[in-house]
């Protein structure tokens, strides 16, 4: 019997489509043995049998440390399954920016996008001829067989430690795939890992900030619409767009339209400047859009799951006159102060209340969590929209 670790996206993609009534499912979620709509075994974790098993498929979500991935002898990850069956693949991965670039490329190129950013590969069309994917540090730990045509790296920074064990295992997870590529493949990497990758094959563009991009590719970044935290990700699609097809089409990423909660701007009916950064789960993405306004006073909320990462390191950051509002079940409260900043504990509702009575036109209030949300929140993006619903809830007393 085949197995998947973790009912999620990929699993109900895979049993539903794949052989589907063949496969044992296992999640920790689960308390007794059932069966799904497709004839599927649902069954807790404590009953896997690694000896039955011929091969698992494990769920990104699961740690290494998780007794399914300990007891496991034939773990594999989604691309590997796949890879076999699957045409030329872009992959982009890095700490912050990963799906807006995956999104950009996609959309310059006019090909599918999957992976991390919510696609399961199974309800890709497998046959197409080139695909981009959002490649997770959880899914690269996995992968150890399948390689890209061009593997774009963004940035590596503090983040998923507690996952990973130490930021050397991160950056390891990030980087190894690259030895495996082929001489007929490219890849945009940080210069920091110029030595490291000294022996790999593939063809390598190394890079520190969007000019060493811009000057590598030939592309002129006056021309950009598309500014700070964004604007590497612009480059590096325009990047992947000139090794594909020779062409940079500039005016039509332009026309490119930037997720929700990503640095998104709403005013309210006073005209004050709120901004929804929801999206920003580590201290890495917070700072970015946080620097973006960094000549206004900010109102900012912060807080949730920190990941294993050092809130200090976010604190010291922060502009002195930076009122701040500290949100999530644990408390930052104490290391806030070690930074000076003396921080209103509240929820999000009452944060926003607060701001919005306090906020003047010449300020700006900020959800940046630097956290993940899943301690409170059931998504980054159930947290943007009630920061804006409860803004919006104000408007209207």
């Amino acid at each position: 019997m085949k197995s998947i670790f973790g009912y999620g996206i990929i699993a109900k993609a895979i049993s539903s489509k794949i052989q589907a009534g063949t496969w044992n499912i296992y999640d920790d979620a689960f308390l007794k043995a059932s069966k799904d709509e497709f004839n599927n075994n649902l069954l807790p974790s404590s009953m896997f049998e690694p000896l039955k098993s011929e091969l698992e498929i494990i769920s990104p979500a699961i740690s290494p440390s998780n007794a399914l991935a300990k007891k496991a002898l034939h773990l594999t990850s989604e691309i590997d399954y796949f890879y076999d069956s699957l045409g030329l693949s872009i992959w982009v991965s890095g700490t912050n920016g990963k799906t807006t670039t995956t999104q950009m490329i996609a959309y310059l190129l006019n090909i599918q996008a999957g992976g991390n950013i919510g696609v399961a590969l199974c309800n890709m069309d497998l046959k197409a001829k080139l695909i981009v994917l959002e490649m997770s540090s959880f899914a690269l730990h996995y992968t150890k067989k399948a390689r890209p045509e061009i593997y774009v790296l963004l940035p590596i920074l503090d983040d998923h430690i507690s996952w990973h064990g130490s930021f050397k295992e991160y950056e390891k997870a990030k980087l190894e795939l690259i030895f495996r590529m082929n001489k007929t493949a490219s890849c945009i990497v940080p210069k920091k890992y110029e030595e490291y990758l000294s022996k790999a094959q593939c063809k390598k563009y190394f890079y520190e900030n969007e000019l060493d991009i811009a000057k590598q590719f030939n592309i002129d970044i006056n021309k950009i619409k598309h500014k700070a935290p964004f604007l590497l990700d612009a480059l590096l699609a325009l990047a992947c767009e000139r090794i594909i097809t020779s062409k940079l089409s500039i005016e039509k990423l332009n026309s490119f339209v930037i997720d929700k909660h990503k640095c998104q701007e709403i005013y309210d009916k006073k005209n004050r400047l709120w901004v929804d950064d929801s999206k920003a789960t580590n201290i890495s993405a917070a700072l970015a859009c946080i620097n973006s306004y960094k000549d206004k006073k900010i109102h900012l909320i912060a807080g949730g799951d920190e990941k294993g990462q050092d809130l200090r390191e976010f604190f010291k950051y922060l502009a002195k006159d930076t009122k701040l509002y500290l949100i999530g079940k644990k408390d930052f409260s104490a290391l806030a102060k070690e930074c000076s900043f003396n921080a209103i504990r509240c929820n999000l509702k009452e944060a926003v209340n607060l701001i919005y009575k306090d906020l003047k036109e010449d300020e700006i209030a900020i959800l940046s969590p630097a956290c993940a949300s899943l301690d409170e929140f059931s998504s980054y993006k159930q947290r943007g929209e009630l920061f804006i619903q409860y803004m919006q809830e104000n408007d209207n007393n």
